[in-house]
Formats: structure tokens, sequence, C-alpha cells
């Protein structure tokens, strides 16, 4: 079951009768705002962070979100309906569009669409492997750091490294500075000490990478791309993905070391005791 209205009013419909107008802005054009959360025992994980960031993206694109209320009453809807979905992996998504518009970058006077969905996930593996793409982010970007349904860039990145037998694709920013996965945050380890591209490199603020930061010695840092070649360790981080190793980078293999083992435990201990931390 999906829950689909627009402001305070919605409803839930199953999945194959969900509606979204053809002339709906978040499809025409990919103006909308969304944010992915893992389900644990039944809830949502980091949920307040989550909502709060929406609100941040929501505001760089000039939308205005529901109330928090709306959007967990609407949530709280969805996992009831679907208690087959949470007793393994499971991923929420609230999806917010400009609603129905004219067809072109103008916005209508609608209001804003606003979609809950929960699916089911497969567990991701203990290590994963990323590539490097050959495009770049461009942190001076009128949406850089919002969290936008403009995502074609990434499926083109991503589908580069699957065929290069990679999880996820790396992007470096227009002056060369590592950046950010396509899903993902990426730290490094160097001479012990996990390091991150700081936001001004035009990386998402994510929230696993937030909680990261404050639960351990992890710091940022204005990293260069080449630092992939030469790090102690690396691991991404991400709402699925918790605290990644990474154990093989473009043609460069890698072990998952201590530094990353400890930061995962760190953050799996903290996440059990609090789910809204």
């Amino acid at each position: 079951m999906i829950w689909i209205g627009e402001e305070d009013v919605g409803s839930l419909v199953p999945r194959d009768e969900a509606l979204v107008s053809v002339l709906d802005h978040g499809f025409t054009v990919g103006d909308g705002v969304f944010e992915t959360m893992k389900v644990v025992d039944r809830r949502v994980f980091a949920l307040s962070r989550h909502l709060r960031r929406l609100d941040r993206s929501a505001s760089v694109l000039g939308l205005v979100a529901p109330s928090h209320e709306v959007i967990r009453d609407a949530i709280a809807e969805v996992l009831f309906a679907n208690p087959q979905l949470l007793s393994g992996s499971a991923r929420l998504r609230v999806t917010l569009t400009a609603g129905i518009s004219p067809l072109g970058s103008d916005r209508g006077q609608a209001s804003p669409t606003l979609v809950v969905a929960v699916m089911a996930t497969k567990t991701w593996p203990d290590s994963t492997t990323v590539a490097t793409v050959p495009w770049v982010r461009n942190e001076r970007s009128a949406i850089a750091g919002a969290k936008t349904t403009s995502y074609a860039e990434n499926v083109v990145a991503l589908e580069y490294a699957h065929v290069r037998g990679a999880s996820e694709a790396i992007f470096a920013n227009t002056v060369g500075q590592l950046c950010e996965g396509t899903g993902s945050n990426i730290f490094v380890v160097v001479d012990g000490v996990a390091l991150t591209p700081a936001l001004g490199s035009g990386c998402l603020a994510g929230v696993t990478r937030e909680l990261v930061l404050e639960w351990s010695d992890a710091r940022e840092a204005d990293l260069d791309l080449g630092v992939l070649q030469v790090a102690d360790e690396i691991f991404l981080t991400s709402s699925t993905r918790d605290v990644h190793p990474v154990t093989r980078v473009d043609d460069r293999e890698l072990m998952a070391g201590p530094v990353t083992a400890a930061i995962r435990e760190i953050f799996r201990l903290k996440s059990s005791a609090d789910l809204d931390p």
C-alpha cells in the first residue's frame, strides 16, 4: 500500500492503483525532493533527521513541505498497512514534488504532491566495490546539497559502475576534489584517521554521514580524488548501507581495516540503542 495525496489530504492505495498526474512537475522535469529511510522493528530509523533534511531540500527548491505531523501520520499508515514487508529489511521513501504544472520549467499553482511508499530490500554484502566516473558534481549548482528527484545523472553513473563490476559510482567535483557516490557518502582512512569530504565539496549532507561524524573521531576535510589510491581504508555510508567497507576502487584492491570495523561497530551499537538519534 502507498500513501499519496496533496497537502494534508491523502489516502492509502495499492501500488498498482497509485496515480500521479502526467503533468506533475516531479514527473515532467524532476522538480521534487525525497528521503530514503531504513525501517527497523517497524519503525523508521532517524526519522526526525530525515524530515529536517527534507525541509532543507525543499527550501533549496522553493517548495513548501507538509508539516512533520502530516508526514509522520502518512508513514504510520503505510507501515501499518504493510506488515509483511517489515519482518526483514525494508526501505521507506517520502517524495515531495511541486505538483501539477505546465509542460516546461515554470511551476503551476497546484498543491505539492506527497507520496510515501515502502518496499522490501536485500541486505548488502559485508563489503563492496566502487568505481570512479569521468563526470563531476557541480559544487556551485543551484541544487547542490539538496536531495532532489533529478537523478538521471546518478542513473548513468551507476550503470557505468555496474558495467565495471562495482556497486557504486564515485564522483569528484569540478575542482578535482573527492565528493560522493550516487546514493552514498564516502570516507577514507589516512594515518589512522577517518576523513570525509566537507559539504563545500557539493556532497549531500547524509544522515548516516552526520551520525558517524557525531559518534566517532571521523572528521571533514578537503580531499583530492587521488586519495582513493593511497588511503589505508575506504568505506561508504548511507541509510541502507550504514557503514559499508570498500575492498576495491577501480583496479585497486584493499582490505576492510580496523578503523572501519571500529566505526561500523560503534554505529551498530548506537543506532540499535536509539532509533531516532
